[in-house]
């Protein structure tokens, strides 16, 4: 090479980097290996043999990212949380249709490649595959100097999961007169980021370190707070009781996300005074001055998640959910005297 030659380093993608950010996340990934995974991190493809007990096993499979609550991160220089946001958004999908999330993979891309933030990310996506039972497999991890700022990166992951052929979910069971049961979310979750920023940060001037009284904890605390894994519970759930429907609440809240499981004819009455709605919600319509409609449409409003089931079976599955200490609220019905959702 001549004297004054350029390398890959000299325009910004550091090998060396990549090579030490392998080594520092594969006690992470290692954490979450389960028996059906073949190979070891470092192959060109994630290896893994379906569990034997399946008959007519049903691959369901998710991709989702966390969106700008990235940038939520990147203020706070606190990256270990937002990877169990990246698995929530992924399995929580595919939990809908009664699937048992059996593997994850991650793609990663940045500015500049640092690996102690990268160790941080995966031990985040780690973290959410622990609590969901599935195994890290593999990933990606792109350096991108130009394309993103030198601190700046995006998340985006991919989740397989199973179910048998006969137990597949998908709300054509629901029928009218069906209990609608939530489950509470953990605040925010991964949607609406954009109207959080554009009204906390920029409209009201709020810093992420500021102390709200309201929410008992700084607005960074509160902002970063991973998304629930729902995995546990509804797989407890699951053997107890017939599940008719379940909707994961994401973007487009509660409103276009239960109307997706709902059959022709059919609609949902839900009773907005079930439960009490977190503060950070109540904080940003006052401060936005963001109408009902929006509120409910871009945010989950305290529910992550939704279940609904015949009423014969509302006893049964409540006592499970007791059992298992998990909060629920009765939200509502299903009928057909109307058509979508009716939040009154």
């Amino acid at each position: 090479m001549a004297e004054n030659g350029m390398s890959y380093k000299d325009a910004g993608v550091d090998i060396d980097a990549a090579n030490a950010s392998v080594e520092r996340i594969k006690k992470w990934v290692n954490q979450t290996k389960r028996p059906e995974v073949i190979d070891e991190i470092g192959s060109f493809g994630g290896l893994f043999a379906l569990p034997q007990a399946y008959r007519e096993p049903v691959l369901v499979s998710g991709t989702d990212g966390v969106g700008t609550k990235l940038k939520i991160a990147q203020m706070m220089n606190k990256h270990d949380t937002v990877g169990i946001d990246l698995v929530a958004m992924c399995v929580n999908d595919i939990l809908v249709h009664g699937a048992e999330p059996l593997f994850f993979l991650d793609y990663i891309a940045v500015g500049k490649l640092d690996p102690q933030r990268i160790e941080a990310l995966v031990k985040g996506v780690s973290e959410g595959c622990l609590q969901a039972g599935c195994a890290l497999i593999g990933g990606e991890t792109a350096e991108m100097p130009g394309f993103y700022g030198v601190d700046e990166y995006d998340l985006a992951g991919f989740a397989v999961g199973a179910v048998e052929k006969s137990e597949v979910i998908n709300g054509s069971h629901i029928q009218a007169g069906d209990t609608i049961i939530g489950l509470p979310s953990s605040g925010l979750h991964s949607n609406g980021f954009s109207l959080v920023r554009k009204v906390l940060l920029e409209k009201a001037g709020y810093s992420l370190d500021r102390y709200i009284a309201a929410l008992g904890k700084t607005l960074g605390e509160e902002l970063i707070t991973p998304t629930r894994i729902y995995v546990s519970i509804i797989q407890k759930l699951l053997p107890e009781v017939p599940i008719h429907g379940m909707a994961h609440i994401t973007g487009g809240g509660i409103p276009e996300n239960l109307q997706r499981i709902l059959p022709a004819g059919l609609g949902a009455v839900i009773d907005e005074q079930a439960w009490e709605k977190p503060p950070i919600f109540s904080l940003l319509q006052e401060l936005g001055g963001v109408s009902k409609q929006d509120m409910y449409r871009t945010f989950n409003m305290g529910i992550g998640y939704i279940m609904v089931l015949a009423p014969d079976h509302l006893d049964k599955a409540l006592k499970c959910l007791r059992f298992n200490e998990e909060k629920y609220i009765v939200l509502g019905k299903i009928s057909q005297d109307i058509q979508g959702v009716d939040i009154r």
